[in-house]
């Protein structure tokens, strides 16, 4: 019986060659097809991302603050948001004075009617809905990683690059006043504000409604009332 020569493989091994060569492409193709998947993925998140952090581009300070000019404040007075009666054990309340000052010091220094307007916008947002329920929640909301920050200082480094002290006692004096009723009536019912040289993508989405010192503050379009007394 003749023998197959050496150099000749067996069709069984031949066979399983050609299909293990047919499968790479396959392979390949499925792997490009994830990665371009998790690409497209990545770069949807990024949009989302930078719409809701990045200011609108191309626009120096002085055009961005002609451009703030151009937007009218809402016709009408500015109904003063209703009294904050905090509620919570004596440490819980020691931890919101820190987080309101923290905030305060740290989005507008030294600056004492930007301060209390800035404690008054934490708390209107405590008490709409879609927000956290708590003071502390509200300062830091977004602030892990991949989140965006609501306050641009849980995020951006400020807390370890330019440690605030000297304004810190005053800070937390205003916090306790706001934590206990006091209301600055003059941003009435305010949950957004940004600096006059800057002018974000959603700037004209809301009621503008005031400004204290360079900071613009608005409110959900149509608020005819205060938001119910805690």
């Amino acid at each position: 019986m003749a023998k197959r020569p050496a150099s000749s493989p067996p069709r069984r091994r031949r066979r399983r060659t050609r299909c293990r060569g047919a499968a790479t492409p396959r392979l390949l193709l499925a792997l490009l097809a994830i990665l371009a998947g998790l690409l497209l993925i990545v770069a949807i998140e990024r949009l989302s991302r930078d719409r809701q952090t990045h200011h609108r581009p191309r626009l120096s300070m002085a055009e961005a603050r002609a451009a703030n000019a151009a937007i009218p404040f809402v016709a009408g007075p500015v109904r003063p948001a209703a009294r904050f009666i905090f509620h919570g054990t004596p440490a819980a309340r020691e931890q919101a004075i820190d987080c309101l000052a923290t905030a305060a010091l740290y989005e507008t220094g030294d600056d004492v009617g930007g301060q209390r307007a800035v404690m008054q916008v934490v708390l209107n947002r405590v008490r709409r809905p879609g927000y956290p329920k708590t003071v502390c929640g509200v300062v830091y909301q977004g602030a892990v990683p991949g989140g965006v920050c609501q306050f641009s200082f849980a995020c951006d480094g400020s807390l370890k690059r330019r440690p605030e002290t000297a304004g810190w006692p005053d800070a937390r004096a205003r916090a306790r006043h706001a934590l206990s009723g006091a209301v600055f009536a003059t941003v009435g019912t305010a949950t957004h504000y940004h600096t006059d040289w800057v002018v974000p993508w959603w700037s004209d989405s809301l009621d503008k409604i005031a400004k204290v010192s360079t900071h613009i503050f608005y409110r959900p379009k149509s608020v005819a009332a205060a938001p119910p007394k805690r």
